[in-house]
């Protein structure tokens, strides 16, 4: 269990403490790091009492068992998700289940909620800027400006890389901003080689910039599609909750009524070299998407871009297991929302249709 921290924070603590490198610790995917959360943990060859005895801050080890493999990315069922919700509208339990309601009937719109693209909100422009070759765009992005959050040490090394002093600014970075420090360093080396310095970032931070760049052109055929997410059309990849298989839709008149009772999702584009593209107006939709961001299906298919292979993503999901009710702590009043979410699922994307704080009007 760990709290206010990240995953990557989470393993790299746990493998200093242990005398291991970062890479022997197997985890299914990533935690946020603003929330209580707890995950399991893979690592071999290691006493088990001694795990169980470490002492770290923001950290706890709940239990331990032996299994017979490491835990990879993606070796995730789902999440559960406990949620409370303070300084609501007096008639928010009325509004929440009547929001829930819908939410039940056509599905949760499967956006890639907003810790996905950083702190910042950077993260994609960043994996464009790597597709669209613009490597000084994309290391400036990754250091970015000066922000009145940062602390002054962060600050001023930000500070130092904006005038082009490199070799202060890698000295400067705290040293949890590991990725940081060796794009100046490599600048320094390089004399200045902007592309040379992307390549210096961590492989698993290179990847994660690109999938983000994926995950901004998903978010928008989403939206363009918002009002018809429980709609199958002709041509659309219909996803099967069952097993995830995909199949085209030919027939409406025949696949609606699977779609009705969510056996099957239309989905939408994880744009890559191996994609199996939509035709007729799914298809359009996702064409005008890609267009609008000033890329094509090539792009995703160069070495810069990591070979993305890409794949099919519904464009909805299910609310599981979902609770809705009042409770009160030693701080007052407050809704607890407890639901389930299949894996790669944003709990974020709920509540931002239960909540509506933030007035979109695309909403189901």
């Amino acid at each position: 269990e760990k709290q206010e921290m990240t995953t990557y924070a989470a393993v790299s603590q746990i493998a200093k403490k242990l005398g291991r490198s970062p890479r022997d610790i197997g985890y299914a995917g990533l935690k946020d790091a603003n929330a209580v959360t707890r995950q399991t943990f893979s690592l071999e060859h290691e006493d088990p009492e001694r795990i169980l005895q470490l002492e770290l801050p923001h950290i706890r080890i709940l239990w331990i068992n032996r299994h017979t493999n490491k835990i990879k990315l993606g070796h995730l069922r789902g999440n559960r998700f406990e949620i409370k919700i303070r300084d609501a509208a007096s008639d928010a339990h009325d509004c929440a289940d009547a929001i829930l309601k819908i939410l039940n009937r056509r599905g949760v719109p499967n956006y890639f909620g907003e810790q996905r693209f950083g702190t910042g909100g950077t993260n994609a422009l960043v994996g464009r800027a790597i597709l669209c070759g613009e490597f000084e765009s994309a290391v400036r992005l990754i250091v970015g400006e000066p922000t009145p959050k940062d602390r002054e040490d962060v600050a001023q090394a930000r500070r130092l890389f904006a005038d082009g002093d490199y070799a202060r600014a890698a000295q400067t970075w705290p040293h949890f901003f590991r990725d940081h420090r060796r794009l100046c360093q490599t600048l320094v080396q390089s004399k200045g080689n902007f592309q040379k310095a992307w390549w210096a970032v961590n492989p698993d931070l290179r990847r994660l910039y690109l999938s983000a760049l994926q995950s901004d052109l998903f978010n928008h055929v989403v939206a363009a599609r918002i009002q018809s997410l429980n709609r199958v059309m002709v041509g659309d990849m219909a996803y099967k909750h069952v097993n995830g298989a995909c199949f085209r839709v030919e027939n409406v008149e025949a696949e609606q009524p699977r779609c009705d009772a969510f056996e099957i999702s239309p989905t939408g584009p994880i744009f890559g070299s191996r994609m199996t593209p939509t035709t007729d107006e799914p298809g359009h939709i996702e064409s005008q998407v890609l267009s609008d961001s000033g890329l094509t299906l090539d792009h995703f298919g160069r070495p810069d871009g990591a070979k993305l292979k890409g794949e099919r993503r519904p464009l909805r999901i299910p609310l599981l297991d979902v609770r809705f009710h009042d409770a009160t702590d030693h701080r007052g009043a407050y809704g607890l929302i407890e639901f389930s979410l299949p894996s790669g699922c944003y709990a974020t994307s709920v509540l931002r249709e239960i909540m509506k704080n933030d007035r979109r009007t695309d909403s189901p």
